[in-house]
């Protein structure tokens, strides 16, 4: 039985070197960061005071690979599932709705789970739009721009999708939608990480693939990938990695790095940046996730007195261009406005604060990059891929990274 290498140790990666030292692979990793989690990891951030994530992620009930990973690697006590309410607020008119979806495929269609205004024959309509899309088209495209758009639509892509509605892949937000709002409360109860995301999905892996004698080999990017027919050497900045006849890799890595070390694989491009900004906020009175509009910020999340804001696709906002004090104003200004709103105490000045720009956040989820996602297998045959990038036919989320680790795993297992 050969060695299998993954490279990298973000969610995708963690999976992967899991699955396969669970049932008896020998496993190596090679991360070029000193910490393991990639976009899913938490640290104690030096300004707040506080363990903030260093990107903001919205799990739900229905994200079943994530949940099940959480609970393999002993980390479910640390998530707490919500109830499916999501409430809203339009900062530019104060307006408040919430919406609660019912129970079952059309639960999204009762009164109680619609946005105010808009009629279930519309919301309706629009679903059956999204469900018909081409591969080729935009969520523009298929969506109609009435009342359901500003406040559904339009805020839900940018969400899962990290880009604006015309240029957002249809067949990307047709697959979150179909597993998650099409399935009813069931399936779209948020599940929060109180202590952070790294301590739920990641933290507990690491003593567990230490006792199976899994090495993580931190702060050893790999530089280039050789090879004829077949992956021959992995040179790292330790120094190259020759590989056996029986040897295999993962390359976990995000799809920018991944399309340097494989210039022969189509990859997608880099997607859009995400703004988050974390604020010190006690007593704020916010409810755990809020959905905002009329404003620069989109989705708010609280984590006792931490109050995080999210701006996806940031290059299409307000705060694009903005230096970080602008931009960290304009993005409190928001928060304030959501705490009055919500009765609770608004501090005379903005407080401590810290801002996080993430520069192709995801990759490209316009129709164009979709279409280009790799599949798992590569042309070389002891090498596959994983990430959320892979074409795991969802977005770039972390159940497409849990879901594309295991992917990977089953292939390596079955080369070994």
């Amino acid at each position: 039985m050969g060695r299998i290498l993954v490279i990298g140790a973000g969610l995708a990666g963690l999976v992967a070197a899991e699955r396969l030292s669970d049932a008896g692979h020998a496993v190596e990793v090679l991360e070029a960061s000193p910490k393991a989690g990639g976009r899913c990891r938490s640290y104690r951030d030096t300004r707040l005071d506080r363990v903030i994530d260093n990107g903001n992620h919205l799990i739900l009930s229905g994200n079943r690979a994530v949940l099940d990973w959480a609970a393999r690697i002993g980390g479910a006590d640390r998530l707490v599932t919500g109830e499916a309410v999501y409430p809203f607020l339009d900062l530019a008119s104060g307006a408040r709705w919430t919406i609660r979806p019912g129970a079952g495929p059309l639960g999204i269609l009762r009164r109680a789970a619609r946005p105010p205004g808009i009629s279930a024959a519309a919301l309706g309509r629009d679903a059956a739009r999204l469900l018909a899309a081409r591969r080729t088209a935009s969520v523009a495209d298929v969506i109609a721009r009435g009342p359901a758009w500003p406040a559904f639509w339009d805020p839900m892509t940018r969400a899962v999708l990290n880009e604006p509605p015309e240029t957002g892949s249809a067949p990307l937000l047709r697959a979150a939608f179909l597993r998650s709002f099409a399935r009813g409360a069931g399936a779209v109860r948020p599940v929060f990480a109180p202590d952070g995301l790294g301590p739920a999905l990641v933290d507990p892996a690491l003593p567990l693939l230490e006792g199976r004698g899994v090495r993580i080999r931190y702060r050893s990017p790999v530089t280039a990938l050789r090879g004829a027919d077949r992956l021959e050497v992995i040179e790292t900045a330790d120094g190259p990695v020759t590989f056996g006849s029986g040897d295999t890799a993962i390359l976990a890595v995000p799809a920018r790095q991944a399309a340097a070390l494989l210039p022969r694989v189509e990859m997608p491009g880099p997607g859009r940046t995400i703004v988050n900004a974390h604020f010190l906020a006690p007593e704020s009175g916010l409810p755990p996730v809020l959905a905002l509009l009329g404003g620069a910020a989109q989705w708010l999340f609280r984590r006792g007195d931490v109050v995080s804001v999210t701006v996806s696709a940031a290059e299409a906002s307000e705060v694009e261009g903005l230096p970080r004090e602008a931009t960290l104003a304009r993005l409190w200004r928001d928060v304030a406005g959501a705490i009055f709103a919500h009765g609770g105490m608004v501090p005379d000045a903005m407080p401590v604060a810290r801002l996080l720009r993430e520069k192709a956040a995801t990759f490209d989820q316009s129709p164009a990059g979709a279409a280009r996602r790799p599949v798992v297998r590569t042309p070389w045959p002891n090498l596959l891929l994983a990430g959320d990038h892979v074409r795991t036919g969802l977005p770039a989320t972390l159940e497409g990274a849990v879901r594309s680790g295991l992917a990977a795993a089953r292939l390596a297992a079955q080369a070994a």
